[in-house]
């Protein structure tokens, strides 16, 4: 079997990024499985990675319709999870922590919305 044109689009990436790991801190991970590459320069750090992961799980709780079942549950955890990583290295306001506040209790009807429909 041949490989795909991702994966060897992947290993010309890996000989151009060999060519740079002398000069500079380059990390990558792949999944293969879902044609996915990320490189990460020394400036990535965990807080700075789970920022943009989260922002692809921000894209898709604003892009769902509101008609999904688990849409109010996704979206106010990815705020929760925004507001707390922005906040990383800082003390949370009192308008920040009222915020969070109110998405747990957000979460908690949605919870309980969910549970009342699946017992129909």
């Amino acid at each position: 079997m041949s490989e795909s044109n991702f994966k060897l689009f992947y290993n010309d990436l890996l000989k151009l990024v060999s060519q740079y790991d002398q000069k500079i801190a380059i990390k990558t991970e792949e999944n293969l499985d879902y044609d996915s590459i990320k490189i990460f320069g020394e400036k990535m750090d965990s807080v700075s990675r789970a920022k943009l992961g989260l922002d692809d799980v921000l894209e898709l709780s604003y892009t769902t319709a509101e008609h999904h079942p688990y849409w109010a549950i996704l979206y106010n955890c990815a705020e929760i999870s925004k507001s707390l990583l922005e906040n990383w290295h800082d003390n949370i306001s009192k308008d920040d922590f009222d915020e969070i506040k109110w998405h747990l209790k957000e979460i908690e009807n949605s919870c309980k919305n969910l549970e009342n429909h699946s017992k129909e």
